[in-house]
């Protein structure tokens, strides 16, 4: 028998459907990393919360694979990709009701990768920036 597909990308469709027939607002809630293509100005502690709802997005499409969509973050128009395996969870603003994930172990490790590049970089461009004082006595 081949593998069978996963249940998440099916439960991830479902619960954005109960939330908009129930007139409430779907939030997904993403572990960034470097396959997400997302804002990252938007990005705390390398997680990104974004609205789902059809008056926030623009071709909204679920896939097995991803969920993609237009979204404007402070007026400036973004196409985003969010990978089904970098998705924790999908919920109601309103209420906090849905349902939520265990990322994949490769997905965690990856964002702990790029947080510790990322502080590297800001510390040698730190380094780089900072020149020492000296201090002369002046009689």
């Amino acid at each position: 028998m081949n593998e069978m597909t996963s249940t998440k990308p099916y439960m991830i469709r479902a619960i954005h459907e109960w939330c908009v027939d129930n007139q409430l607002t779907p939030h997904l809630l993403v572990a960034v990393n470097a396959q997400t293509k997302v804002p990252m100005a938007y990005v705390k502690d390398g997680e990104i919360v974004l609205n789902l709802n059809y008056s926030a997005t623009k071709d909204l499409n679920f896939t097995n694979e991803a969920v993609t969509f237009s979204a404007r973050f402070s007026g400036v128009s973004n196409n985003l990709y969010v990978p089904i395996s970098a998705i924790k969870g999908i919920f109601a603003r309103e209420n906090g009701q849905g349902m939520f994930f265990e990322v994949m172990e490769e997905v965690i490790n990856q964002n702990k990768n790029n947080e510790i590049e990322s502080s590297e970089i800001e510390e040698k461009n730190i380094s780089s920036e900072v020149k020492k004082t000296t201090l002369k006595l002046v009689k």
